[in-house]
């Protein structure tokens, strides 16, 4: 016979504390799993292997101008349709789907500001509308910016992001804004005032071969792929392997495509410097 009873047990059921979605990040580059707002208090900059974040076109602005300063241009104008593209989505469709994806009427944000107390003009395309590309309102809403610092006689700044170059979507009228947002660059050089080119990840394509590419200065982030067509375009087209690193800002400097290379969180102040250099 037992001294004392059955042991009685008490089952004590935890109940797991639900992590909120959201507050984690996983890099693209090194794979580090980083907490959110670790990563806005870096610019949106991995803190371990420096890879930049994408940023969207009013970030970018808060980021860089002086706040409450920035007022919009054209912020009502909106793409048509002009070749009724119909593919396995509409383009009407597409545009749709963007904005409501990105709050956005289309791919550029464009206007006037201050910069460090330095009033300029400013374009920012954003590469999660239809991939940052140019049809007839990007390069309308880019060509108007540039005039109105020309008319205004004030310095022009465009932060270029496009992995789609030139939209298809709109046949050659996306092609004719490659010439005619430089020409407009054209008439505010010959005006005497500055123009500074800003590359992000990845710049290509139509973008890069007009208006992203005649800079007065032209800026990139770190390890941003630009160019025109992609490397494995490239390889295909030539049949040879490309170097290591082949069209990403390093590169480039390298070879005189670009000026330099700046770090996000230097870019305002880099900036800065270059308007009072370059007035």
């Amino acid at each position: 016979m037992a001294l004392f009873g059955k042991p009685k047990y008490t089952i004590v059921r935890v109940k797991k504390r639900e992590i909120p979605d959201g507050l984690w990040t996983k890099c693209e580059e090194c794979a580090e799993v980083l907490y959110n707002k670790t990563i806005e208090e870096n610019f949106k900059v991995c803190p371990k292997c420096g890879y930049h974040f994408s940023l969207g076109a009013y970030e970018r602005i808060n980021m860089l101008l002086d706040k409450d300063t920035f007022r919009e241009y054209d912020a009502d104008m909106l793409s048509a349709d002009p070749l009724d593209f119909k593919g396995p989505k509409t383009y009407k469709d597409k545009l749709s789907q963007d904005q409501q994806a990105t709050g956005l009427r289309d791919a550029v944000v464009s206007g006037e500001g201050s910069l460090d107390a330095k009033k300029t003009i400013i374009a920012v395309t954003d590469s999660r509308f239809i991939m940052g590309s140019m049809g007839s309102v990007v390069g309308e809403k880019i060509t108007r910016a540039i005039e109105a610092g020309t008319k205004n006689k004030l310095p022009v700044i465009i932060i270029s992001g496009s992995g789609g170059g030139a939209r298809m979507y709109e046949g050659m009228l996306s092609l004719m804004q490659m010439s005619k947002t430089c020409a407009a660059l054209s008439r505010h050089h010959r005006s005497g005032l500055p123009y500074i080119s800003v590359l992000t990840n990845p710049t290509m394509g139509g973008v890069m071969a007009s208006f992203a590419g005649v800079g007065d200065i032209i800026i990139a982030e770190p390890r941003a792929l630009i160019g025109f067509a992609g490397p494995r375009v490239i390889e295909q087209t030539i049949r040879q392997k490309l170097p290591a690193g082949f069209q990403r800002s390093e590169f480039l400097l390298e070879h005189g495509l670009i000026d330099m290379i700046v770090q996000r969180k230097a870019l305002k102040a880099t900036l800065s410097q270059l308007l009072d250099y370059l007035r």
